[in-house]
């Protein structure tokens, strides 16, 4: 299961402002709370299951590792982007609260709209990028009945705006819609890889022609400044969930359950699924000269019309499920934090699919440099998010929230007229120099590392600026008022 329940009750807040409260951004209710271990291993495992986690693999043997080295590197990347995604998955399981309700402690009421937009525009890119793969996908299976139109642009284009108005279809009429599809569209996906491995094993001559292709980086300074950028599109994959993953631990039966669930199933998920993109692109490079990063494009080659064909309905479907799950569920609450007396989830995630054509996902997807440039440069943004959260409520708060307060104006967040300018300081500040060295060459090795500069350069500007002189009172009374 992937799209988050929809809430049947909530926890019943004293006197909210209707400004920030409405029924999917209240707290859950006991009765919602019915996600074991099992939910969260298995969201983890049809989320990594997807096209672009097979793309994220396969743009790493492309650039020029061998396959060793991007199994290391996507382990690496996501046991380290697990530490904040438990962390801020805490306060969702404790008081049943999604993102956009948390981030109101650090940054006010109004405040908040900041980070829900930067985390929201960022889904919203993701959200194109998988139309435009799902629309690939249909190119590719009109190509496969009527061969003449193989390659074709119009076709591709049709195809891709036709995706689309799918996914905003299914977004109108309820994720509910597609529920019954979520349960196998990850085992399809985990045997369309199968079967597209054992292909390219048959055509390579074995495991070891597949994985003999050597490294590309000669000197360690060379592999480093490859691997660094890299290592930060890893984390940046799932920088947007590490930040809204309240928005399904809120239905957690128990921290334990999230926190094993979690544990076991994001960085096992991914490692195991992104090998088969590794050993998928690795073979491609023996069969036909040159690695394909696409998944797309490979089963195109496949010379079995039939068997393409069906790899590709799977491949779509599991596009389309991923898409509503991960990169719906997460902006709709975005945007309906924003207004929540007048933007329902519904008008969040049409609102989300017309942003997801404006970022121009063809561009994004045109190479797969370009992929992981995207990747590092909106890991700059979030990780400051990231780092901020974390250092309020485990530092500041010790995990402490006044649940109330979270829904009503001039209460223990109001700050200064419902924003908290030194929250919004640490978040430029963190920004700023993981951004810089886009403009300042010598400095590029700070855009490298983009995530993990701006979380803890935020995370200690925040500390730093909440425990100075002037700050102390405000922050004791709210720390008074969050005491149980």
């Amino acid at each position: 299961m992937i799209a988050a329940p929809t809430t049947r009750g909530s926890t019943e807040i004293s006197d909210p402002d209707p400004r920030l409260y409405n029924a999917d951004l209240a707290p859950t209710s006991v009765e919602d709370r019915t996600w074991g271990t099992y939910n969260y291993i298995a969201l983890w495992f049809s989320m990594s299951m997807e096209v672009t986690t097979y793309m994220l693999a396969a743009g790493l043997i492309a650039g020029g590792m061998n396959w060793w080295q991007a199994v290391l590197t996507i382990l690496l990347g996501n046991l380290i982007v697990l530490i904040p995604m438990l962390l801020n998955a805490h306060a969702g399981a404790k008081y049943g609260i999604p993102f956009p309700v948390i981030v109101r402690a650090p940054f006010g009421p109004r405040g908040a709209n900041v980070p829900a937009l930067l985390r929201a525009i960022v889904a919203c890119g993701w959200f194109g990028i998988q139309c435009w793969i799902g629309g690939g996908a249909i190119a590719a299976m009109v190509g496969v009945l009527a061969p003449s139109t193989a390659g074709s642009q119009p076709i591709l284009w049709a195809c891709f705006l036709g995706f689309w108005l799918l996914n905003m279809i299914v977004v109108y009429r309820g994720v509910e819609s597609i529920r019954h599809l979520q349960s196998f569209s990850a085992p399809f996906m985990a045997i369309m890889s199968l079967a597209l491995l054992a292909f390219l094993y048959h055509r390579a001559g074995g495991l070891g022609p597949m994985l003999a292709a050597p490294s590309q980086f000669h000197t360690t300074r060379s592999f480093l400044a490859f691997f660094l950028p890299a290592l930060t599109g890893m984390v940046g994959y799932w920088a947007t969930l590490s930040l809204n993953i309240p928005d399904f631990t809120r239905y957690a039966k128990s921290q334990d359950a999230q926190i094993f669930g979690q544990a076991f199933g994001l960085p096992v998920a991914m490692t195991l699924y992104a090998s088969l993109g590794i050993a998928c692109t690795s073979a491609s490079a023996v069969v036909f000269g040159h690695p394909i990063w696409s998944p797309v494009e490979l089963l195109g080659k496949f010379h079995q019309p039939v068997v393409a064909f069906f790899a590709l309905i799977g491949l779509l479907v599991a596009t389309l499920n991923v898409n509503i799950g991960a990169n719906v569920v997460g902006p709709s609450n975005d945007f309906a934090n924003l207004a929540p007396s007048r933007i329902s989830f519904r008008t969040g995630g049409l609102i989300t699919g017309v942003l997801g054509l404006a970022i121009m996902p063809w561009k994004l997807m045109s190479s797969s440099s370009n992929f992981t440039s995207w990747l590092v440069g909106y890991s700059g943004l979030l990780g400051p998010v990231a780092g901020i959260m974390v250092a309020d409520y485990f530092l500041l708060r010790h995990r402490r929230l006044s649940l109330d307060d979270l829904y009503r104006r001039n209460g223990a967040y109001e700050y200064s007229s419902g924003i908290n300018p030194r929250a919004l300081i640490a978040l430029v500040a963190g920004v700023a120099l993981a951004l810089v060295g886009l403009v300042v060459p010598a400095l590029h090795w700070l855009y490298s590392g983009a995530w993990f500069v701006g979380f803890f350069v935020s995370a200690g500007v925040y500390l730093a600026l909440m425990t100075s002189v002037g700050a102390t009172s405000t922050l004791q009374q709210s720390l008074e008022l969050e005491r149980p």
